[in-house]
């Protein structure tokens, strides 16, 4: 039987990928968390064979989770399950440790299959996934981006501010001073050479980080 650790912040999504196992006689869901600090802990306590982990969740996102995971336990294949598609996504969650990566849209027809594949100890991607990282492993880019002098952390509060969240709606999200937020703010118009919130919401939207 294979075992597995379900986290995502919404329990609805939660509840959905559960029945799509419950459907299988050889996968179980064992545990659950909606926050990346919970699924650590489950991770680095409770036996566990799989990990299916959403990229935005509060406090420790998915990919902060990924990258421990792997230094903390790394005898358990991650396989990230999200909305997002855009190659920064995709190419970080690979590099932090994700043995695999599949969008929720694609989830009812491939996830069992997915869970399968990783336990084994292959690799699991969607189409667009592998195209993503072939693009980058041959140089397709032309030139360096921005987006990889950000951290992690950093890309999820461009991404929220681009989505029009106040500072205060941020400090919420991911458990963090108000303050805090604003360091990161600053620091984006650092280091993208912008001026303000509007120009830092335009590069998000042609960096295909959130959509119109």
């Amino acid at each position: 039987m294979i075992r597995v650790l379900i986290a995502d912040d919404h329990s609805i999504v939660r509840d959905g990928l559960r029945r799509i196992i419950e459907d299988t006689d050889d996968i179980q869901v064992v545990a659950e968390a909606d926050d990346g600090r919970a699924a650590m802990e489950i991770m680095k306590t409770r036996p566990l064979d799989v990990a299916v982990v959403d990229i935005s969740m509060p406090g420790m996102d998915g990919l902060e989770l990924i990258g421990q995971a792997a230094v903390q336990s790394p005898h358990i294949p991650v396989l990230v399950l999200t909305m997002h598609e855009e190659e920064q996504y995709i190419v970080r969650a690979i590099n932090s440790g994700a043995r695999g990566y599949l969008t929720k849209r694609s989830a009812p027809e491939q996830l069992v299959k997915a869970i399968r594949k990783v336990h084994e100890g292959g690799r699991f991607l969607t189409e667009q996934a592998a195209e993503a990282l072939a693009v980058r492993m041959a140089g397709g880019r032309k030139g360096k981006s921005h987006l990889d002098d950000l951290s992690n952390r950093e890309i999820q509060v461009l991404r929220r501010l681009a989505m029009g969240q106040t500072n205060r709606e941020i400090a919420t999200a991911y458990h963090i001073s108000v303050k805090t937020v604003d360091t990161y703010r600053l620091r984006l118009l650092k280091k993208l050479n912008l001026r303000n919130n509007a120009e830092l919401s335009r590069f998000a939207i042609q960096n295909g980080l959130v959509e119109l």
